[in-house]
């Protein structure tokens, strides 16, 4: 079997929007990176960049289940003797409301360039408001 190539001129790329109020942050995440990858499409290949635009609103109000808003830890290094520092789920919200969402996205991608490059499709603001209305991006539900 032969590998696919996709010329990057063929490639049609669309923009999305994801409404994230009250929604579940792994659910959003999972849909958004599949959007970023081109998984739904018909000539998604894992080594090409072949996924589309997503901007995700209302990225301060979204929600996880159970108790790990006050479990769920974030850590961060810095790289001295003793710099290990956790942050709360909630500590992290408010501190940087798409901080959350912005991380599970990048777990959900692949490791290196590619992935890299995909997380640069994605847009996240706090609010309900994008300056992306020139590109006339579809809604999706999650």
């Amino acid at each position: 079997m032969k590998t696919v190539f996709v010329k990057p001129a063929n490639v049609e790329r669309k923009w999305f929007v994801i409404d994230a109020d009250g929604k579940v942050l792994g659910r959003v995440a999972a849909k958004a990176a599949a959007i970023l990858r081109g998984k739904e499409k018909a000539v998604f290949v894992p080594h090409q960049e072949v996924g589309d635009f997503v901007v995700v609103v209302n990225a301060d109000k979204i929600r996880v289940t159970g108790r790990k808003a006050e479990q769920k830890q974030y850590y961060s290094h810095s790289g001295y003797v003793g710099g290990l520092k956790a942050a709360s789920f909630k500590q992290v919200l408010d501190r940087h409301p798409t901080a959350p969402l912005e991380k599970a996205i990048k777990g959900m991608l692949p490791k290196g360039p590619l992935g890299r490059k995909l997380l640069k499709n994605v847009k996240l603001y706090a609010g309900a408001v994008h300056p992306h209305a020139a590109q006339q991006p579809e809604d999706i539900r999650v």
